[in-house]
């Protein structure tokens, strides 16, 4: 009944547990704040040292059934670091770096505990490197929590301010909707098949007693629906736009990269893992949510004047295309994996991208430009006052349209185009091929303004030196998966 555990397996979220409890003991013992954050990025580092040293590796796993409970069936482990995961976890820990240099100066501008900031973003990491690793489904439900738990403190982590503590709140309120969804419908799951482990459920759903099938169509369809308010679907993303304007923008930009990385990662799980045998049911389900998504974040994305909401609003429409693949349901699902994979890691560099500039801009321009100093009228003549920015922002923004020379944006819609395509649900690439181009509106709109020149009285935007290096290295990942958008591909597809 005892089970033994492989710390090496576990070793990527373990380094940051002990750091987590170290980083905030030497903040209440004094250390410098200054030290902090390097401490924050050597430790992340050390974890992503970690990952990197499993890859080179056998296909890891530990918690699993001791050979007396096994019987006839697999071996059943709860955590597994394999190529998925070491995958993952290397886009959750590598984002991760980036939230981190773009947090250092959030800290002290907003006068924010660093301690308590460093400690809660890496308990919500441990989380996101455990949920990709996850198969069962207790141990998916515990480590989508402990992404969800800290994300509402660090949102409301700036006490001063009434718009923080509101989204933390409108936070709080649909994680907790969103698990008691996700709860009930395992809870159906476990009844029809009387398994957690997916290796378990999978061949059960497969063999299943037709009148057990309504239960496990309906727990099917509530487990994802409960990923679909962690990934900001349609209608489960009434939460984003208000939530990314009142956190921490470094928060923000966690949430919409770091979160949506491993809620992606915890649905094609489960989906491909453990209930490919109902793909017939939550195949359509999909399809419908990846069009109602990406439809409703491209249009009032078009309305939007601010670049927080903005980058809110194409934040959901980039979850309908990562969806989209997906709705091919069983068929060709491998493919499909592969295909949202590729563009979940694609869209990681992009986006993050995308909020260096904007937290490097707000914090230099706040209350010296326009009342809302976050409007895209404010970026006009950004070209001229900071060309290395503007042009960083250019290019992220022209990836996200999916336009050259931004070809990692591009070879992102083709793939999951081609997996839609390819696995015969014409419609919805159809659907995805409209929304690219009204897509292409908003992005080259704000482009357009980069280098329109500005009204009123110009001033220098350059951001510090942690905003510089992260707009750096994104910039720097950006152009060579741009040069080689290839790499990606033939990654995800061993790993997958």
């Amino acid at each position: 009944m005892i089970q033994s555990i492989d710390y090496a397996a576990v070793a990527p979220p373990l380094v940051l547990a002990v750091a987590a409890l170290g980083l905030l003991l030497a903040d209440a013992f004094g250390v410098p704040r200054r030290l902090l954050g390097p401490l924050s990025a050597g430790a992340l580092g050390a974890a992503l040292i970690a990952v990197i040293a499993l890859a080179t590796g056998d296909r890891r796993a530990t918690f699993c059934l001791p050979g007396g409970l096994r019987g006839d069936g697999p071996p059943s482990c709860s955590y597994v670091a394999d190529d998925f995961t070491l995958l993952f976890q290397g886009i959750v820990l590598g984002a991760a770096v980036i939230v981190v240099l773009l947090s250092l100066q959030e800290i002290t501008d907003s006068k924010m505990p660093a301690g308590e900031y460093h400690f809660l973003l890496f308990a919500s990491v441990i989380g996101a490197l455990t949920l990709v690793a996850a198969r069962d489904l207790v141990l998916l439900v515990v480590a989508l929590e402990t992404l969800a738990l800290p994300v509402f403190a660090l949102t409301a982590l700036r006490r001063y301010d009434g718009a923080a503590s509101e989204a933390a709140l409108k936070l709080f309120l649909v994680s907790v909707v969103s698990t008691a969804v996700m709860l009930f419908g395992v809870s159906l799951l476990y009844g029809a098949t009387g398994a957690m482990h997916l290796d378990r459920i999978a061949p059960a759903l497969a063999n299943l007693s037709a009148d057990l099938d309504p239960v496990a169509a309906t727990g099917s369809v509530l487990v994802l629906a409960g990923f679909g308010f962690k990934v900001a679907a349609v209608p489960f993303h009434f939460w984003a736009p208000d939530v990314y304007q009142g956190a921490p923008l470094p928060v923000a930009a966690f949430l919409s990269v770091v979160s949506k990385a491993a809620g992606f990662a915890g649905l094609l799980i489960v989906l491909a893992l453990g209930l490919p045998a109902y793909g017939h049911v939550w195949g359509p389900v999909v399809a419908v949510l990846a069009a109602v998504t990406m439809t409703l974040g491209n249009l009032v994305a078009l309305r939007q004047r601010t670049a927080i909401r903005l980058l809110a609003w194409s934040s959901v429409a980039q979850s309908g295309y990562m969806l989209a693949p997906l709705a091919v349901g069983a068929n060709r699902l491998p493919e499909a994996v592969a295909a949202t994979t590729a563009y979940v890691a694609l869209y990681a560099v992009m986006n993050l991208g995308a909020f260096a500039v904007v937290i490097g801009f707000r914090r230099r321009t706040a209350g010296r430009l326009s009342p809302s100093w976050d409007t895209l009228d404010d970026y006009r003549g950004l070209a001229r006052r900071s060309p290395a920015v503007a042009t960083a922002l250019a290019f992220f923004l022209i990836c996200l349209a999916g336009l050259p020379p931004g070809v990692m944006g591009l070879f992102a819609k083709v793939v999951v185009f081609r997996a839609t395509v390819a696995g015969g649900v014409t419609w919805l690439a159809a659907v995805m091929a409209v929304n690219t181009v009204i897509g292409l509106y908003y992005y080259l709109v704000w482009a357009a303004r980069l280098f329109t020149p500005a009204p009123g009285p110009s001033y220098d935007p350059a951001p510090g030196l942690p905003v510089r290096s992260a707009i750096a290295a994104t910039a720097a990942g950006a152009l060579v998966l741009s040069a080689a958008p290839q790499i990606v591909l033939q990654t995800v597809t061993q790993a997958t």
